[in-house]
């Protein structure tokens, strides 16, 4: 299958094009970005692959496209994309607005297209059967989630740490799609958010009610002291407790995991999990949460 790949930042270049280059039944076909000396140079880096200046040329080529950018950004070409018959492999969060991510989700259904969102933990196989085991489990009492990082930390080299929208949404939208997409699968749908309240710095906590009765709590931060950050998720319930595994597997493999998931879900015609309309649920939740933090 042919795939394009839109964006050339730091997780285009560290994560994407890798994957893409590495996986054994996708075909890389090219480049599209914003900054057309960055499309090349990342293009050339990976066998000197065509670049595209226009997008919609780059669709009309390939089978499928890859999303690295902007949520405000990704959304928009998402839509483009599936009504030009492209299969989609996206990033989270799918948007940061409710009614841009329904418009992607639309879309894909209109198209009849597949879709895939990159929650990082759910392409990572342990963490992926600690849910599956989990998620059919009774009795779930409550959770909770930390998602805990340091990019904004003072000291911290991250190449991400200067990502305009990373600094105006925070941690709410960048990390909090990771604990939501680990806690829903397992405790169901989020019924109501019942609080979102901030703490230091970007830092926000959440408890939230689910359609199962189960409750849970999730702290997300990005500026966090680095030797506090890490990401876990504990649930609580008759049988006793379980912690989310630690993995190991780093995003080039998960992304490679993912780029299988957009096959299967292509050849069976069966939705993934993490699909487009599970990414919108995620960024509607959200939303709610961002709507109590500044109401």
């Amino acid at each position: 299958m042919r795939i394009g790949l839109l964006g050339t930042g730091p997780w285009a270049e560290m994560a994407y094009a890798p994957a893409l280059s590495a996986h054994t039944e996708l075909d890389f076909a090219g480049v599209w970005g914003r900054r057309p000396e960055a499309a090349k140079a990342l293009a050339d880096k990976h066998g000197g692959l065509p670049v595209y200046e226009d997008a919609d040329a780059l669709f009309a080529d390939v089978d499928a496209v890859a999303v690295a950018l902007p949520p405000a950004v990704q959304a928009p070409l998402a839509v483009r994309a599936a009504r030009a018959g492209c299969h989609l492999l996206l990033d989270k969060p799918l948007a940061t607005d409710v009614e841009q991510g329904r418009a992607v989700v639309e879309a894909v259904t209109a198209a009849g297209v597949a879709s895939v969102v990159f929650f990082t933990a759910r392409f990572q196989p342990a963490v992926d059967a600690w849910i599956t085991e989990h998620a059919d489990g009774a009795g779930w009492f409550t959770a909770r989630a930390q998602w805990l990082g340091s990019l904004f930390d003072g000291d911290s080299d991250s190449p991400f740490a200067a990502s305009p929208w990373r600094r105006e949404k925070g941690a709410l939208w960048d990390v909090g799609p990771h604990a939501l997409s680990v806690l829903l699968p397992v405790l169901g749908d989020v019924e109501k958010v019942a609080a979102a309240v901030r703490g230091p710095e970007d830092t926000v906590h959440l408890v939230l009610r689910h359609v199962g009765g189960a409750s849970s709590t999730v702290t997300l931060s990005l500026t966090a002291p680095p030797a506090a950050s890490g990401a876990t998720a504990e649930l609580y319930g008759r049988t006793g407790t379980t912690l989310l595994p630690a993995s190991s597997d780093g995003a080039v493999s998960a992304l490679v995991r993912a780029g299988d998931a957009l096959l299967a879900a292509v050849r069976t015609g069966l939705p993934h999990p993490c699909d487009a309309a599970f990414a919108l649920r995620v960024t509607e939740v959200l939303a709610a949460a961002e709507g109590q933090l500044t109401g």
